[in-house]
């Protein structure tokens, strides 16, 4: 996998997964974001990426989970 990457958003992890044919709308952004989490650990378990590109992914994935619990949060609080 080419280490020149970067990761920024959830749709850069998106295009990665896209690349080995995985595809994630559940319809819900937080179930989206935990899928591709999973689906992100089984490409890297099974050798498609490297460390490098599975560490930056994931703490993209991480940043967005924590944004959409925030944003859940906040709702059922009425704020």
């Amino acid at each position: 996998m080419d280490n020149k990457r970067s990761f920024r958003t959830l749709y850069d992890v998106q295009q990665l997964l896209k690349k080995f044919g995985t595809f994630v709308h559940l319809g819900k952004r937080l179930w989206d974001i935990e899928l591709m989490s999973i689906e992100l650990k089984n490409i890297y378990k099974n050798e498609m990426i490297d460390k490098q590109t599975f560490i930056d992914a994931s703490m993209v994935l991480k940043a967005e989970h924590r944004k959409e619990e925030k944003k859940e949060e906040e709702h059922s609080s009425g704020r």
